[in-house]
């Protein structure tokens, strides 16, 4: 009896629902006569992370930081404006990103206890999740400004010579010795650039470490200085791979400096350098210029000079002043030859925030995008007064590291503008085609393990929003301003 109620029950709604069905159906209509099934439900579409991004914001509240946010390549339209990477079109290798390992910056990283020091060469040089991977530094063949003193190698009392370097020493810098021997067992392959600031005196026509020539008749017994330094350095398990003849050859007012003109140069590097290297047997590359980019005449004039031309590698630059454009200038005149971004400081009284702008648009894109191999900053480290420097050196050069204690140091703006390049494009990587301009200044390449690296830094002030187009698909994302980003993906 309870069982045919229930049926009947049932029977009775289902007629109901067919009969509303049909009442609340215009007349064309069908008339369903069977319940409809519900819906199927899709279920909701997994978006995987395909881009990885580290973001350092002007205003330093976030510093080299990997985003947790989701980036995955598609296909949904939008209005943004499009950075296209381009794997098919290549350009120059990248030997590497850094600094200038000073004197100045070993005396004060070694004032660190034991544990603190060896972090925080770990964390410049090598190659953990916590580093940033320095790959290429550049040393003084001497003392240079951030220096505690001026010397040389072979430094003699006033009317005294030396042509057979029997008095050549390397002791005054046996710390940066010792400290190169470390940085060299946390990453064997690290690129190592040495330019001198001055020759010994006694082969100078000053007898002061400020200013003053080469004498023309010392220039063979100078080019064997050379020789014996990259000898000797490599019997301490040192490789130097390239040396440029002289630190801002056209700035002798500097302790210590020497002015070298474009004449001078040329004549010592067809005469005497490149002739002994080979003699020696060295395959070290010899860098034209190392000074402002507001000369690329003096590179050029070495270049055109047949005899010289065998003998250079390439020429070097720096930019306070003249513009970054200078680099493709020269390269296009004489494609086969190498150009090199070795030098640019920050000062003590900058802003952090104009001063990673600055240095992401012309440092590292800028030179990166004028086929430089490199890109280095200034100094590694000084204390907090800025020191030390030499009396008459640079009192306001500030050091990607300031060492503030025996157990303590910051990071300055200088750390993060190298190392959103160097922790993510390792030697051997190459720069690939991305369209640049607007605000969004950037820079591409593809590493040794195929992986994309694409450095975007926004010049404006307001937030951007964009795509980072590749084969045919898009990633949306957006900078704030004055914020950059390094992008990676397989």
């Amino acid at each position: 009896m309870k069982l045919n109620l229930k049926k009947s029950i049932r029977t009775f709604f289902f007629m109901a629902a067919v009969l509303a069905q049909v009442k609340c159906s215009s007349s064309s209509d069908p008339v369903e006569k069977t319940p409809v099934d519900p819906p199927v439900v899709n279920p909701p579409v997994t978006v995987t992370n395909d881009v990885d991004f580290w973001l350092t914001k002007g205003d330093q509240s976030v510093l080299l930081t990997k985003q947790s946010g989701i980036l995955g390549f598609g296909t949904t339209t939008n209005t943004y404006t499009n950075i296209e990477v381009k794997e098919s079109q290549k350009y120059q290798t990248i030997d590497g990103f850094g600094y200038t390992l000073t004197g100045g910056s070993v005396e004060v990283i070694n004032q660190l206890n034991p544990a603190k020091r060896t972090a925080l060469l770990q964390e410049l040089f090598g190659s953990g999740e916590n580093s940033i991977g320095v790959n290429y530094i550049r040393i003084s063949i001497g003392a240079s400004d951030l220096n505690a003193v001026p010397f040389t190698y072979n430094d003699l009392a006033a009317g005294e010579t030396d042509l057979n370097l029997a008095k050549f020493s390397l002791e005054k810098d046996k710390d940066l010795i010792a400290m190169l021997k470390e940085i060299l067992a946390i990453n064997p392959k690290i690129l190592i650039l040495a330019t001198p600031w001055s020759a010994p005196l006694w082969m100078k026509d000053v007898n002061s470490f400020k200013g003053g020539k080469l004498k023309a008749e010392y220039y063979d017994v100078y080019a064997k200085y050379f020789v014996k330094y990259i000898q000797e350095m490599k019997l301490q398990g040192i490789t130097i791979d390239a040396v440029t003849p002289q630190n801002e050859p056209l700035h002798d007012g500097n302790n210590p400096s020497m002015y070298m003109s474009a004449a001078d140069q040329g004549a010592f590097i067809k005469n005497s350098l490149g002739p002994a290297f080979k003699a020696a047997n060295l395959n070290v590359k010899i860098i034209a210029y190392d000074h402002n980019c507001d000369n690329p005449n003096y590179p050029k004039a070495i270049l055109a000079d047949t005899d010289a031309f065998p003998f250079v590698d390439g020429s070097a630059f720096h930019l306070y002043a003249g513009d970054i454009s200078a680099l493709t200038n020269v390269y296009n005149s004489y494609p086969t030859k190498n150009v090199y971004f070795t030098e640019q400081w920050t000062s003590s009284t900058g802003q952090f925030g104009g001063d990673l702008k600055w240095h992401l648009r012309n440092v590292i894109i800028g030179s990166m995008r004028n086929y430089s191999k490199n890109a280095l900053e200034w100094n590694v480290a000084n204390n907090s007064s800025f020191g030390p420097h030499t009396v008459g050196g640079c009192e306001t050069c500030k050091g990607a590291i300031t060492i503030t204690s025996g157990d303590s140091f910051q990071r300055n703006v200088a750390y993060y503008i190298i190392a959103h390049a160097s922790k993510f494009v390792p030697m051997g990587s190459v720069r690939i085609e991305s369209n640049s301009g607007g605000n969004l200044q950037n820079v591409a390449f593809v590493t040794p393990s195929g992986s994309k690296v694409l450095i975007v830094e926004n010049d404006g002030n307001a937030t951007e929003f964009f795509n980072i187009k590749f084969n045919g698909k898009w990633v949306a994302t957006s900078l704030e301003g004055g914020s950059v980003g390094t992008y990676t993906w397989k």
